[in-house]
C-alpha cells in the first residue's frame, strides 16, 4: 500500500499503533510468558550485513500463506478490514494461528508496503506471531499467493517501537518507491497490567528479493 493510503489521517495511524489492544483483562494480563522483545529484538540491521538486491515488484495477487522458516512460523493468511474505531481488525481469538492481511492495502509482492498482522498470545497460550521478535535481518519470509507464486522477502530490519512517541509513517510506510515491501506486526515490549496492553509493537520490515513459480 502506498504510504498515503496506508496512513490516511493521524487518528487512523495512531489507532494502528494501538492495534494490539485486544480487550484483554488488564488486571490479569497474559497467562503465558512474555515474548522475548525489548532491546533483544531492536537490533536493526548489523553493520556490514550483506543483503540481496531487490526483485522487481510483481503483478498483484492475494496472499494465502506466510512462512518464516528461521523462527518456525507457518500460517494461513486471511484478508481483514478496519474495525469500528478505524484500526485494522486482526483475526479473532478463535483463530490464534492465523495471520491477518490488510485487504484494502497492498498485496504482498506488488509495489508498496503490505501489512500482515498477528496475535502474539491469547489469554492462555502463545499465538501465531509469538516468535516474530526472534526474526533477524537476512532471514527470509515466504508468502504464497493466489496466483500460485511464492514471493520471497528478505528481512532488513527488526524493531520494537514504543507506543510513546510512535511514528506510524516510519513504521508502516514504504521505504523505497521502487520496491515491494512487507511489514509483519505484533505486540511487544512488556504487558502493562494497568493499561491492559503491551507497551510496544514489534515491526519486521522486509523487501521482495525472489519469486518462485508463476511469475519468475
Amino acid at each position: 500500500m502506498s504510504s498515503g493510503r496506508a496512513l490516511t489521517g493521524a487518528a487512523w495511524a495512531l489507532l494502528l499503533c494501538g492495534l494490539w489492544l485486544w480487550g484483554r483483562d488488564g488486571a490479569d494480563g497474559p497467562a503465558v510468558p512474555a515474548p522475548a522483545t525489548g532491546d533483544i529484538a531492536a537490533v536493526g540491521r548489523p553493520l556490514g550485513l550483506p543483503l540481496p538486491p531487490a526483485h522487481a515488484p510483481m503483478t498483484p495477487a492475494e496472499p494465502r500463506r506466510v512462512e518464516i522458516p528461521s523462527v518456525g512460523i507457518t500460517a494461513p493468511v486471511v484478508a481483514r478490514g478496519l474495525d469500528a474505531a478505524g484500526a485494522i481488525d486482526p483475526p479473532p481469538f478463535e483463530m490464534p494461528q492465523t495471520v491477518g492481511w490488510y485487504g484494502s492495502g497492498t498485496r504482498p509482492g506488488a509495489s508498496g508496503a503490505a501489512l500482515l498482522v498477528g496475535h502474539v498470545d491469547t489469554e492462555t497460550r502463545p499465538a501465531v506471531f509469538y516468535g516474530l521478535s526472534a526474526a533477524r535481518p537476512g532471514a527470509t519470509v515466504d508468502v504464497t499467493r493466489s496466483d500460485g507464486s511464492v514471493a520471497e522477502f528478505t528481512i532488513e530490519d527488526v524493531q520494537v517501537l514504543d507506543r510513546e512517541g510512535f511514528d506510524p509513517k516510519k513504521a508502516y510506510g514504504q521505504r523505497r518507491a521502487d520496491r515491494a515491501e512487507l511489514r509483519l506486526i505484533t505486540c511487544g515490549g512488556t504487558f502493562d497490567r494497568a493499561a491492559g496492553a503491551y507497551t510496544a509493537n514489534v515491526v519486521v520490515s522486509a523487501y521482495l528479493t525472489a519469486v518462485r513459480g508463476g511469475q519468475e
